[in-house]
Parts: structure tokens; sequence; C-alpha cells
């Protein structure tokens, strides 16, 4: 009996490893998140039980509600996938479960999922580093946790790369703090939104513009030089090679 935490990757099937598909074949129970595919779901076994554990706005369901709900099932089943989008470490509180689940003796096993952080620029043209224009990438929440809200001011540096996820709600903080940690007001911005999926949409403007664009959840922000790229585009790619010779 055990309780396999797997990353589904930023929302396409096609994006799953094979051990998460393999896996989702033979699942008695799937606890998935709300923004699971509905392709990603149609991969598990047809006699699999499919519990929906997304935390909506007004939703009495809590991390120690479904920490329990796990702990219940693996116990009482052979194979139950817990299914996060993108990699259940990487601000998916993948880390609660499993030590939740240890701690009641319950086995688990962790299957790594594709990062929304990194598949989610890339899908839309994006590489979040590039010689000559991005040294490195910081990848951050934008949701604001009392006592643990990220400061942005912090943040600001023109060489790096910054991903910001769950930064929906928050963009326009999150410019304005950038914009008064040292960061240029023209500097370009992608935002990507439901990557991977048929109705991926990526809106590209300035840091100072961010805060008045209409975008919507769930969606990656790109902010740095390199999101004015975009590989699908022949005049991009002669000018990264431009840059970068």
């Amino acid at each position: 009996m055990t309780v396999y935490l797997v990353g589904a990757g930023p929302g396409d099937a096609d994006l799953l490893t094979v051990r998460a598909a393999r896996l989702l074949a033979r699942a008695d129970v799937v606890v998935h998140d709300r923004l699971i595919s509905r392709e990603v779901l149609d991969l598990a076994a047809p006699h699999a039980e499919l519990i929906d554990v997304g935390k909506r706005p007004g939703s009495s369901d809590s991390q120690d509600d479904i920490n329990e709900l796990l702990v219940m099932l693996g116990r009482r089943h052979e194979c139950v996938v817990r299914l996060k989008g993108g990699d259940p470490f990487v601000f998916g509180r993948g880390g609660e479960e499993a030590l939740a689940l240890s701690a009641h003796g319950v086995a688990v096993e962790v299957v790594a999922g594709i990062t929304s952080a990194f598949a989610g620029p890339l899908l839309a043209g994006v590489p979040v580093t590039h010689r000559g224009l991005s040294h490195g990438v910081t990848v951050v929440t934008g949701s604001a946790v009392p006592g643990a809200t990220v400061d942005f001011r912090r943040l600001a540096n023109a060489d790096l790369t910054l991903v910001v996820l769950m930064g929906v709600r928050r963009r326009g903080v999150i410019a304005r703090e950038l914009i008064e940690g040292g960061l240029e007001r023209s500097t370009p911005v992608a935002v990507v939104e439901r990557a991977s999926s048929a109705q991926q949409r990526v809106v590209r403007c300035t840091l100072e513009e961010l805060g008045a664009r209409r975008v919507e959840s769930p969606a990656v922000l790109v902010i740095g030089a390199v999101a004015a790229l975009d590989l699908g585009r022949v005049d991009d790619l002669v000018s990264m090679y431009a840059l970068t010779s």
C-alpha cells in the first residue's frame, strides 16, 4: 500500500512522465487538484475513484483535511495517486503531504513532474536563461502568505530572469515593488496563461504595464530581458544570435 505524490506537469497529458502515466493506469484512487486537465484524468484506470480536493474561494477544505484523507486512503488501498499540477514540490505543498504520510506510517513515493515555472515560459517561446541576456533564474510565489510575503524589491536584478507562480492577483504590487527595487519600467514581461492547453495565451508587456493588463489564472509571470524573445519567430532567433556572438 503506497501513496504516490505525482506531478502532472503543466496540463498537457503528453507532458506526463511515463512513470506517472503507468501509475494512473493502475490507481485505485486518484486525489487531484482542480486544475488537473480532463485528458490527464482520463488516463486513470476505469475502476479508479476520482476525488477532487482542489482549493476554491470559500471552500472549507484545508491542507490538514487533505493530509488526513491521504492517510486514510493510503491505509485502505494498494495504489493511491495524489495528482498535483506541475511538480508537487515547487510551491505544491508536496513536502507537507509526504511528511504527514510518513508520520502516520503510510508508504509514500514521489514522482516528479515538469514544473510550470520552466515549461510555461518555454511553451511560449521564452528561454528562462540565455547567454548574454540572463545569467540565472529565480522562481518565487506571488501569493501573499501572512508573515512570509516575498520582498520583490530584493529580487530586482536585471541580470536574472524572475519567474512568478500564482502571481496574477498581485501582479500590480509585484511590478511596483520591482520598479522600486531598481528594475527599469521598460523591463519586458511575458504572462503565459494555461500553458500547454488549447487555451494557452501569451500576454507581452512591460513591467510598468503589467498591473493594468487583463490576465487570468492560472498563469506564469516571466520578468526580464528574455521575456521579449519568442523562439518561434525567425527575427527573434536572429536577434538572439547577434546578442551572443
